[in-house]
């Protein structure tokens, strides 16, 4: 039996790495940046800390261009070329052999001096048995190199990164496209302009800008989450097929059964089929076991699984007073990203009955990298029947900060009253901020029963968000 020569890699090497040759830098230079690059890049350069920057992510969106975007800004700054490699391990010719190998072999091949700094991005890296062990003794054994690995399987890399790469790994989250970062690369922030009354809101420059703005949020929530959807008319015509495939498939179908070794992969499909309908929805443990036809026990692991792989979130119930449950035994259910539920149930128009929750799915989706924010999320529903839909926590007080009401409906505009639930959680709680209410169209505030609502179209908050969270970043 034939074996892989050294020659064979060194040529894959090259071909993987065409700026050692003088050529274009990276193969992405016509594709517009991430917002999420700037921090990104600054977390990579930042050689104070001597650890290894683990890039995590779903499927499709954008880690592989965002590194070599990165690539590209090094090259810029007046790193040497030769300093810089990159690695998609993915690729056959690289099989069997180690990173350390890999590694020297790639510095015997551009001929660098002891104590060189170098930057090296293993592309891809689950692909590699017991990685993380690998890339642990990497990490401690050169210190002047600094190590950049990506990784579709979130689940695989979050969970060994955290065990294994303990003091020797720094993740850094990368969520599917924000609806800020969709408008910028459809070239549409003409739509929106700061709102001179709002600290870090935005208001659409006039009535026919708020209606377009509407159009591409009903877009957004179709196939947005995804570059390469946004770029391609293909996709677009038949969103289901990309995101299902690309998506959802390989993660349901290979990457979880792998990695936990799941044999009944219909069981798992069920459980994540009618958790995707439900987005947006509180799901109840033996409800959701009798609908999946998953039992408990093995429903508490699935939901773990289907968590570290970035398809769901989960977020828990507060009381009228923001109280926790001791025994909670139900919790809301959150796509990571609204496009996957049109993926397996078909794309929706602004009018269809699952505009809301996808909506509120979509609200949700821009916190996802705040990681300490997001961990402050609840829903509020209490023994009346009256719920809230997000609750924001004061991390110190644990007491109730803010509440966001969900609404693709102007109705709640002209009739406040009837938000029944936010008025009361308003009033059992000295909230910091007035209780947010979106709608479809209609932005301004009110007040009723002394308390003060403030009213600002769904997509223009949804907008905001996603802005604000990066402007924190950068």
């Amino acid at each position: 039996m034939l074996n892989i020569s050294q020659t064979e890699v060194e040529s894959r090497l090259s071909f993987d790495n065409p700026w050692w040759n003088g050529e274009q830098a990276t193969p992405y230079t016509d594709l517009p940046p991430r917002d999420y690059l700037p921090s990104f890049y600054n977390l990579l350069t930042d050689l104070s800390v001597k650890r290894a920057v683990i890039l995590l992510g779903p499927r499709r969106v954008g880690k592989t261009v965002m590194v070599h975007h990165a690539i590209e800004r090094l090259l810029k700054a007046g790193v040497e070329p030769s300093q810089v490699m990159y690695l998609a391990l993915d690729t056959p010719v690289y099989t069997g052999f180690s990173l350390e190998w890999l590694t020297s072999l790639m510095a015997e091949m551009n001929r660098l001096e002891p104590g060189t700094t170098r930057y090296i991005f293993f592309d891809e890296i689950q692909y590699l048995k017991e990685w993380e062990r690998h890339l642990k003794s990497l990490v401690d054994s050169y210190p002047n190199y600094r190590f950049i690995a990506t990784g579709s399987a979130a689940a695989a890399l979050r969970l060994k990164s955290q065990e294994s790469g303990a003091g020797r790994f720094t993740d850094f989250m990368l969520p599917p496209l924000t609806f800020g970062e969709y408008i910028h690369f459809i070239g549409k922030e003409g739509l929106v302009e700061a709102d001179p009354d709002s600290e870090r809101g935005f208001r659409a420059v006039s009535g026919e800008a708020m209606d377009e703005l509407n159009r591409e949020f009903i877009n957004y929530l179709n196939f947005g989450g995804y570059p390469e959807a946004v770029f391609s008319e293909r996709v677009q015509e038949d969103p289901s097929r990309f995101i299902k495939s690309d998506v959802i498939d390989k993660v349901l179908l290979r990457d979880l059964p792998s990695l936990y070794g799941i044999s009944d992969i219909q069981e798992l499909n069920s459980l994540f089929a009618t958790l995707a309908y439900n987005t947006a929805q509180e799901v109840e443990i033996g409800k959701l076991s009798q609908n999946s036809g998953v039992v408990a026990n093995t429903l508490a692991r699935y939901l773990e699984y289907l968590e570290a792989a970035f398809l769901i979130k989960r977020i828990r119930r507060v009381d009228e007073s923001a109280k926790q449950f001791k025994r909670a035994r139900g919790f809301k259910v959150y796509l990571t990203n609204p496009s996957i539920r049109v993926a397996l149930y078909g794309p929706v128009s602004a009018d269809h009955e699952a505009v809301g929750a996808l909506a509120e799915t979509a609200i949700y989706a821009q916190w996802i990298h705040a990681t300490a924010f997001i961990e402050r999320l609840y829903f509020a529903r209490w023994k009346k029947g009256l719920e809230v839909d997000l609750v924001g926590l004061d991390p110190g007080q644990r007491k109730a900060d803010w509440v966001v009401e969900v609404k693709w409906s102007d109705r709640f505009f002209e009739r406040p009253a009837d938000l029944k639930g936010v008025l009361a959680f308003a009033a059992a709680n000295r909230l910091s901020h007035p209780p947010l209410i979106t709608t479809r169209t209609r932005q301004g505030s009110k007040r009723i029963d002394g308390i003060e609502l403030q009213f600002v179209p769904t997509s223009l908050h949804c907008y905001s968000i996603g802005r604000n969270v990066l402007r924190r970043m950068h």
